[in-house]
C-alpha cells in the first residue's frame, strides 16, 4: 500500500497537481485491522475515483484517506459491474444527448442502477468522515 500511495503522489506531482508528499510513516496501512472491500475493482478505476475525489476537494493531502475510504465503501456495497453501469449512465446523462439520452434518464433500469450508486455514496458520507 505504501508503494501505491507513493506512486500516486509521484504521478500527481508529475501532472503538476501540486500535492505535497506525506511523511513516510503517515501512509502505512494498519497491519492487522486493514479493511478489504467485499468486491474487487480494477486498480485504474480505484485510482481514477481517488484522483477525482481529490480534484473536487482541492487536492488536499489530508483527504487522501477519506477519498480512498470512499471507493472502498462503494466497493463494499456494489459489484464492479453495477458501479460501471451507474457510472456510464451518469456520464451519458451529462453528455447533452437530448432525446437520444432518454434511455439513460427515463428507463427503470437506468434509475435503479443510479439509485444503487447514490445509496453507496450516501454510505460514503456516513463512513468516511
Amino acid at each position: 500500500m505504501m508503494r501505491v500511495t507513493r506512486s500516486l503522489l509521484a504521478m500527481t506531482a508529475l501532472l503538476g497537481l501540486g500535492m505535497a508528499p506525506a511523511s513516510a510513516g503517515a501512509a502505512e496501512p494498519k497491519a492487522k485491522g486493514e479493511h478489504h472491500p467485499r468486491y474487487d475493482y480494477p486498480t485504474a478505476v480505484r485510482a481514477d475515483y481517488v484522483i477525482g475525489c481529490l480534484a473536487s476537494n482541492g487536492f488536499k493531502h489530508e483527504l487522501l484517506g477519506k477519498c480512498a475510504c470512499g471507493i472502498d465503501t462503494i466497493a463494499d456495497m456494489m459489484p464492479y459491474d453495477d458501479y460501471e453501469k451507474a457510472d456510464t449512465i451518469l456520464r451519458m446523462q451529462q453528455g447533452g444527448l437530448g432525446d437520444r439520452g432518454a434511455m439513460f434518464r427515463d428507463t427503470p433500469i437506468a434509475k435503479d442502477e443510479v439509485e444503487k450508486l447514490r445509496r453507496a455514496q450516501a454510505e460514503v458520507n456516513l463512513r468516511c468522515t
